[in-house]
């Protein structure tokens, strides 16, 4: 049984790709959205430091799964998915889980500081609030989300000071209101799959389904309502509300994944399985680049 167990387990360089979790870069493309709506679009130069900003982001955040994983270790081998993990699952040692965490925090830096020192003050702020959720915040109920939306609104200023643009009102609004509702998601199909919540995360004890739903409910109309005013009172064009219908699907088709698919749990792997949802982004995409550009 143990050779089997050894024919199963990865090279080292497979682990440490898996311990990155390249799927969940998905989550910094924020880091981009400033660069379309400020319509920077073809402005080359300013792309890019955009995308310096979101290899340099996916690289700090890549930093901070692996130091989660290793603190998590023992609880998330209680979990069905996350004990697959290759820190949970006895995939990747210490050494090599410190290697990575140094490795990717001095290349973000280094990306960082070819920006400009006020990027770099963003990253700070981002890795002292994952400091504060590791060790803290994780375990307080409502707080663990609050500073989850609050890692998706540093996405999106890294982004906006990368370009030198302003971050609208509105569009930190939807931003931190899209984030909760997610947040809630998570912990609402984590307390679903469970049988001992509590056990894998602490604050889970606090939550129940019926209040999650009541949660995300009101994120989820609070958020539609925050980006269909930002729409209509853009400066820049009056075409942009014609993206509020997918905005909205996009919201509904995430629901009923939730509600009837029991998803939710990993948002970047529904919003790179679901074909709908698929759909409907690019045409979001292609919606606002018609509305801001033509």
């Amino acid at each position: 049984m143990s050779t089997a167990v050894e024919l199963k387990k990865p090279s080292f360089p497979v682990a440490a790709i898996r311990a990155l979790r390249p799927r969940q870069w998905l989550k910094n493309g924020v880091v981009l959205v400033p660069l379309l709506f400020a319509k920077r679009l073809f402005d080359e130069a300013l792309v890019f430091n955009a995308l310096l900003a979101l290899a340099s982001f996916s690289l700090l955040a890549s930093g901070v799964y692996v130091l989660n994983d290793w603190f998590d270790r023992e609880k998330d081998r209680l979990h069905p998915e996350k004990r697959k993990r290759p820190i949970a699952a006895g995939h990747l040692g210490g050494a090599g889980a410190a290697g990575l965490v140094v490795l990717c925090w001095s290349a973000a830096a280094a990306i960082g500081w070819c920006l400009s020192l006020g990027y770099l003050g963003v990253l700070a702020a981002y890795l002292v609030l994952q400091f504060a959720y590791t060790f803290a915040l994780k375990h307080m109920v409502l707080l663990d989300i609050m500073s989850i939306a609050l890692g998706f609104i540093l996405r999106v200023m890294a982004g906006a000071v990368a370009i030198d643009v302003a971050v609208s009102n509105w569009l930190f609004l939807c931003t931190l209101l899209g984030a909760l509702f997610l947040g809630f998601a998570k912990r609402r199909a984590e307390l679903s799959a469970l049988e001992d919540a509590s056990a894998h995360r602490a604050s889970l004890a606090d939550y129940t389904v019926p209040l999650l739903d009541q949660m995300m409910s009101i994120c989820a109309a609070c958020c539609l309502l925050a980006f269909g005013l930002y729409t209509v009172e853009h400066p820049a064009s009056d075409r942009l509300k014609f993206t509020v219908p997918f905005a909205v699907y996009a919201v509904f088709r995430y629901l009923f994944l939730i509600h009837r698919r029991g998803a939710g749990g990993s948002p970047e792997k529904v919003l790179l399985s679901d074909k709908p949802l698929i759909v409907d982004t690019a045409l979001f995409l292609l919606a606002s680049a018609w509305a801001l550009y033509a």
